[in-house]
């Protein structure tokens, strides 16, 4: 049976979930996230979509007020698709980028600005708290200030947990000094940003959740996967008679145990496929031949 707990599961504080979640990101859209002419999606797609997710075992969907088409908005495709929640569903979301009704891009929000968006979050989802909030960082050298202003609002009850997305290493050290960061959440995936190799670890040796976005997509970032895939990579799929996309992931459940995906997609066959990777298993050797994909080796 596919089961989204064939992936083991991880510890966000007191929150179990299942190591293969679901991101929200590209949802509300067809093709590429926040293109202004996208196409919003089908509406009964996006929530068998999440309904199919959830009966597959997923208990770990990532989403943010800022993940809007010109119809359909994640969040609130998320309160409609599973209200009322399952005792154990994790919802995470993120706060700093900014979006205005029309989608253009806004000023990353303040320290003092972000309340509201915490709250906005609260009236999309429907919910009374936030199970994890991520900050997620833009250019700026120092997330402390910002990281305070949330840390107050978990002290408030807003907040259960809070993480960071999109940072550096000295990020993480800043956060951790004001208050417990249960997750990192950052571009990762095979043969991509292998630099973030020594994060990863790092993440792990704390007992803190490493969370890849882009994982499939890569250099496609919010486009989606696309173009040509590397030979060993296609070999290893054929081998075991499944998709690319699945080897992909499988390979980067097995960075360790605290690594969780949240491979987003508005099909749910592909949610499927995307569950079922969680039960591959890949040889050392075939390990090690995608290792050396990942590093530029072959």
């Amino acid at each position: 049976m596919i089961d989204a707990a064939s992936a083991g599961t991880w510890q966000l504080g007191e929150l179990t979930v299942n190591r293969i979640g679901f991101g929200a990101m590209r949802l509300p859209q067809y093709g590429e996230a926040f293109a202004p002419d996208a196409a919003p999606r089908d509406r009964d797609q996006a929530i068998a979509v999440l309904r199919r997710a959830v009966e597959l075992g997923v208990n770990h969907i990532d989403t943010a007020a800022f993940y809007f088409s010109r119809l359909r908005s994640a969040n609130e495709l998320i309160n409609r698709a599973l209200a009322p929640y399952p005792d154990d569903l994790v919802i995470a979301t993120k706060v700093g980028p900014r979006r205005a009704p029309s989608g253009d891009w806004l000023p990353l929000a303040t320290p003092d600005q972000l309340r509201g968006d915490v709250e906005e979050n609260l009236r999309q989802l429907g919910r009374d708290h936030l199970d994890l909030v991520n900050l997620r960082v833009g250019g700026e050298d120092s997330v402390a200030e910002h990281f305070a202003a949330l840390a107050e609002l978990r002290d408030a009850g807003l907040i259960r947990h809070l993480g960071l997305s999109n940072v550096r290493p000295h990020h993480l050290a800043q956060a951790l000094a004001i208050a417990p960061v249960v997750c990192v959440q950052n571009p990762y995936g095979l043969g991509y940003r292998p630099e973030q190799d020594d994060l990863v670890r790092a993440c792990g040796e704390r007992g803190i959740a490493f969370v890849p976005f882009f994982a499939l997509a890569g250099a496609g970032r919010e486009a989606g996967a696309g173009g040509g895939e590397h030979d060993d990579v296609s070999a290893i799929a054929r081998a075991h008679q499944v998709t690319t996309a699945q080897v992909r992931l499988a390979w980067t459940l097995r960075r360790g145990p605290h690594v969780l995906v949240i491979p987003g997609t508005g099909d749910p066959d592909h949610q499927t496929d995307n569950v079922a990777a969680g039960a591959l298993r890949l040889s050392p050797e075939e390990l090690a031949r995608l290792d050396a994909v990942h590093r530029g080796d072959s």
